[in-house]
């Protein structure tokens, strides 16, 4: 047997598989014993110590960026299984491997045409019952390649200053390289200075390696490739009533829908899920999200 999976005590790869080890909740996990220490112990994979088999969490992962809500996805799951998970259970799950899947996509290798387009929605969270202020006013900003349809890099934020976007557009410098020759934006006046700090846009049109396509929606129409993204976006946040508690949270929640839209979902324009473009990964499994969440770990 080649072995990949090292003993947590003594970190000696001497092992072997030494039976199951069994729980109500989430059934059978592969034990190994160590050869060294004379250690059993399982696996400390991405599910080690949960409570819920991966299956199960998966499905809530899915239904939520479906556009089922947690108090639904409780719901459904009191008709399904024995065990059922309170909805504060399955939006922690959503914050844990949202953030777990984004650590590993946001350093893969992107493939991506000549042109992103960046712009920005506003929300309003809700704080949470402590808080003297009831209301805060966000923003979510994103980038997006006209060509795969990926979404290149994406911030939920307080509010939209220049070196919130700055920040935003550093990333997607950093992901796409030298690849990207127009930046497209709407006529927000900030973009210029943002553009000069992330991509090194120059004052003098000649002498700048990046053309910055400004498109205003009342002169010129609309950036379709993203507006069209941020329909699906109010599509499916609007059923949260706004955020609710912590920006940390919303930020979370928004970067699975990162992975759900990049990932998960078949976009119609291209008939396929963006990272297939984008990207040199391939998903081989039905569960997605169960390979995402494994890739991670791994």
């Amino acid at each position: 047997m080649e072995n990949t999976i090292k003993c947590p005590c003594c970190k000696n790869d001497k092992i072997v598989k030494r039976g199951y080890f069994e729980t109500a909740k989430r059934g059978k996990t592969q034990r190994y014993y160590c050869k060294k220490c004379d250690k059993k112990f399982v696996s400390q994979d991405a599910f080690y110590r949960m409570r819920n088999n991966p299956q199960k969490i998966t499905l809530c992962l899915d239904l939520f960026y479906r556009g089922i809500s947690t108090r639904k996805v409780q719901e459904h799951l009191q008709a399904f299984y024995p065990h059922n998970s309170d909805h504060s259970t399955i939006l922690r799950w959503i914050w844990r491997y949202s953030k777990m899947i984004s650590n590993f996509t946001d350093n893969l290798k992107l493939n991506v045409g000549s042109e992103i387009q960046a712009d920005e929605i506003e929300y309003h969270r809700r704080k949470s019952h402590r808080a003297k202020l009831g209301i805060e006013q966000n923003w979510f900003v994103d980038v997006m390649d006209t060509k795969t349809r990926y979404i290149v890099s994406s911030d939920y934020m307080h509010s939209r200053t220049i070196d919130n976007l700055a920040n935003v557009l550093k990333v997607a410098k950093r992901k796409t390289g030298n690849q990207v020759d127009i930046i497209t934006t709407d006529g927000l006046k900030g973009y210029p200075r943002v553009l000069r700090k992330a991509f090194g846009l120059s004052k003098y049109p000649n002498k700048s390696k990046i053309t910055h396509n400004v498109v205003i929606a009342s002169e010129r129409g609309f950036n379709y490739p993203i507006e069209r993204l941020h329909n699906n976006i109010r599509q499916r946040t609007k059923v949260f009533r706004g955020f609710h508690g912590s920006i940390k949270s919303a930020r979370l929640i928004m970067k699975g829908f990162e992975v759900y839209y990049n990932f998960i979902t078949k976009h119609q324009g291209i008939e396929c899920c963006p990272y297939e473009i984008a990207t040199d990964l391939r998903l081989n499994s039905n569960n997605k999200w169960l390979e995402l969440i494994l890739l991670s770990s791994g």
